[in-house]
C-alpha cells in the first residue's frame, strides 16, 4: 500500500483546530478506502493536496447553521470534509451506492460527527422531500446535468456550490447557452478560484474553483 501523503505545516496552520479531527480522516480512508472501493492506491501520496485540502475550498462559503446538502458523497469529498471542519454547519450526505453508506456511516460514527445525516439515494428521488440551505458536490457530472438535480433541492435564495477544475468556465458558459440555469431558477452564476496560500506556500495542488449559483425567489 502506498505511503499516505504527510500534512503540511501551513496547510495544518490553514485548518486551525480542526487539523487533528481532519487527521483522524485521513487515516481512516488511507485505513479503509481501497479495500472499500473509496480510492485507488495511488491516491494515498496526494490524499491532502488533490481530495481533502481541495474539498476544503468550500468550507468557508456557508453561513453558520445552514443546512448543506452533499450530491454524490462518494468517499466523502466534500460532504465529510465540510462537515469535519464546520461542526455549525449541518451536512445531508447524498449518495445511492450502498456501500458508500456504509462507509459514510462507519466514518461519521469514527470521527463523533454529530452534524451529519446520511440519505442513500439519487438526488432526484429527495425533490420534494428535502429542502436544503445549499447544495454542493464535487465530481459528479457537468454542472448543465446537475441543475436539474440539484436546483429543486434549494430553498429559494439558497446557493448551489459545485467544486470543478479548469473546465468550470466553459461548464458555466453551456449551461447559460442552453437556457438551463433560467429554466430551473438559478441566477447570479459565477465562478470563483480558491487557491490559498500560507507562508508562501499554496495549500491546494491545482486552485479550485466554484461554479456558484443562488435560486431565485
Amino acid at each position: 500500500m502506498s505511503e499516505l501523503e504527510q500534512l503540511s505545516g501551513p496547510a495544518r496552520a490553514f485548518m486551525g483546530a480542526r487539523a487533528v479531527p481532519m487527521e483522524a480522516l485521513a487515516e481512516l480512508l488511507a485505513r479503509e478506502g481501497e479495500k472499500r472501493g473509496l480510492i485507488g492506491p495511488r491516491e494515498l501520496p496526494r490524499l491532502w493536496s488533490r481530495h481533502l485540502l481541495n474539498s476544503a475550498a468550500v468550507a468557508g462559503v456557508f453561513p453558520s447553521g445552514a443546512l448543506v446538502a452533499d450530491v454524490g458523497s462518494g468517499a466523502g469529498f466534500p460532504g465529510l470534509v465540510l462537515a469535519v471542519l464546520r461542526p455549525d454547519v449541518d451536512v445531508v450526505l447524498i449518495e445511492p451506492m450502498q456501500r458508500r453508506v456504509d462507509w459514510l456511516g462507519y466514518a461519521a460514527d469514527e470521527l463523533g460527527l454529530d452534524n451529519v445525516s446520511i440519505a442513500r439515494a439519487r438526488a432526484q428521488e429527495l425533490h420534494g422531500e428535502l429542502l436544503a440551505d445549499a447544495v454542493t458536490c464535487r465530481a459528479v457530472a457537468s454542472f448543465g446535468e446537475l441543475i436539474a438535480w440539484v436546483a429543486p433541492l434549494l430553498v429559494d435564495g439558497g446557493e448551489f456550490v459545485a467544486l470543478k477544475g479548469a473546465k468550470a468556465q466553459s461548464e458555466l458558459d453551456e449551461a447559460v447557452s442552453a437556457g438551463r440555469l433560467n429554466r430551473f431558477r438559478l441566477g447570479g452564476a459565477r465562478v470563483e478560484e480558491v487557491d490559498p496560500v500560507v507562508d508562501g506556500e499554496h495549500i491546494f495542488e491545482v486552485p479550485a474553483r466554484l461554479i456558484r449559483a443562488r435560486r431565485l425567489a
